[in-house]
């Protein structure tokens, strides 16, 4: 008697772990809340180039590539302050619509060859 009251209460146990145990099934609207959403990354390039015109809505520089000259055109989204035709610049942008939509314009300002960089608070180098 003993035996057969272990063995039931064996059993017993067994099904409430198998009844524990399986999955319950998700409403399609919580399985569709539960899925993580990947954002999109939009790939931000940079263009180099000289200035071919300019307005307070675009700008069209051109730069060359591979030994080949190609024209771009960006859009603007607020106007750039000291940049002129012919000044060379560097573009951050991004692809948006079919367009190219500039989010920086920085003007390159070249380096003199003879001159050497000096850092505030040291002397510069004596010769004798």
């Amino acid at each position: 008697m003993k035996k057969a009251f272990l063995y039931i209460t064996g059993v017993a146990f067994l099904l409430s772990a198998l009844a524990f145990a399986a999955d319950k099934p998700l409403s399609p609207a919580t399985a569709a809340g539960q899925v993580k959403a990947n954002p999109v990354r939009i790939a931000k390039m940079n263009a180099t180039g000289k200035v071919i015109e300019i307005s307070d809505k675009a700008i069209k520089i051109e730069r060359t590539v591979k030994n080949n000259v190609e024209t771009m055109q960006f859009v603007l989204d607020k106007p750039t302050e000291n940049i002129a035709v012919n000044d060379a610049v560097k573009i951050a942008y991004v692809e948006k619509d079919g367009n190219l939509l500039a989010s920086r314009v920085a003007k390159i300002i070249p380096k003199k060859a003879g001159e050497k960089e000096t850092f505030p608070g040291k002397a510069a180098p004596v010769k004798k």
